[in-house]
């Protein structure tokens, strides 16, 4: 980095700053939490000034909710949009995407769950933004348990997304592998409400 691209308090200027702020924020909200993790120091990993930071985000408020709005923005597209697996091998394959997505030996807690659980404010954009990101993944299971021809989608739709919660949940508390064999009680779920 030259001298130019840098401010004066040798940090990295402007370029990209925006970018560097909610990489950090991913990183260390992942790895801490979001209630442990303090402005000063999402800035220092971030390599901006903390005016830099407030020039992007009017406060952590903001950040946290804009860290869960790019999370996944298409609600789990990886395994709903996939054209080539039946509707029901894509209800089972959303079991499958937490496992891939873990990233080293860290046992995945979803970000949404996680942000509901540190932030107490239920009117908080972040607990708005994971109420709704929630329902979207409930209406998009019901949707494809819909395709698959089940009887009551709806219902299978909330339970599926139940057992992927708990499963998330689960994994962190235990600190062990739970999502296979929440795939199997999906499997089941699935056939018993899919008519042969």
């Amino acid at each position: 980095m030259t001298e130019l691209e840098k401010g004066p308090q040798g940090l990295r200027r402007g370029r990209g700053a925006r970018e560097r702020i909610l990489s950090a924020s991913q990183q260390l909200f992942r790895d801490q939490g979001i209630n442990q993790t303090g402005m000063d120091q999402l800035c220092a990993v971030a390599q901006v000034s903390k005016r830099t930071a407030y020039q992007h985000f009017s406060g952590k408020d903001e950040l946290v909710a804009e860290y869960l709005r790019r999370f996944d923005p298409d609600v789990m597209a990886a395994v709903f949009d996939r054209t080539d697996l039946t509707p029901r091998e894509r209800l089972l394959a959303a079991f499958d995407l937490p496992t891939t997505a873990a990233q080293d030996d860290i046992t995945p807690l979803c970000p949404f769950i996680a942000a509901s659980v540190e932030i107490p404010d239920p009117h908080h954009p972040a607990r708005r933004h994971a109420h709704d990101y929630k329902r979207a993944v409930a209406a998009r299971l019901a949707e494809t348990a819909r395709e698959a021809g089940a009887t009551h989608p709806d219902q299978l739709g909330e339970q599926l997304a139940l057992l992927l919660d708990g499963a998330s949940a689960r994994n962190r508390a235990l600190n062990t592998e739970t999502f296979p064999t929440a795939a199997a009680i999906a499997a089941v779920l699935i056939d018993n409400a899919i008519p042969r």
